[in-house]
């Protein structure tokens, strides 16, 4: 598979920080099931996005989990929700796996 090379400073650009998610809720709306999903990015602020994760996770096993969000996308409008970061993760046949830190991070963490 052929592969674009980026230079540091492109990588740089990219605003990848630990959150931890303090709130969950149904996104009826949507079109493939999601969850709504709010997170604590420390001095970055609290931000909600919506996630297609509803396959592999509820509602109660993502309170409090440490993530992993990009934050300096343009928002985007996802049907009546407004979604502020990137939650990020790996598509599999089960759904999608949310990435997560190894161990605690200060929240608003960037990745190094």
């Amino acid at each position: 598979m052929s592969v674009e090379e980026i230079s540091w400073a492109d990588f740089e650009k990219v605003l990848i920080v630990a959150g931890t998610i303090v709130r969950v809720e149904a996104f009826p709306e949507a079109r493939k099931p999601a969850w709504k999903v709010w997170a604590d990015f420390g001095a970055y602020g609290e931000r909600k996005t919506s996630a297609q994760i509803a396959a592999l996770y509820t509602p109660e096993q993502l309170i409090g989990k440490q993530i992993v969000g990009v934050l300096n996308f343009p928002e985007k409008q996802i049907g009546p929700f407004r979604s502020q970061f990137l939650l990020t993760g790996f598509h599999t046949d089960a759904g999608v796996v949310v990435t997560t830190v190894e161990r605690p991070v200060p929240n608003g963490s960037r990745l190094a």
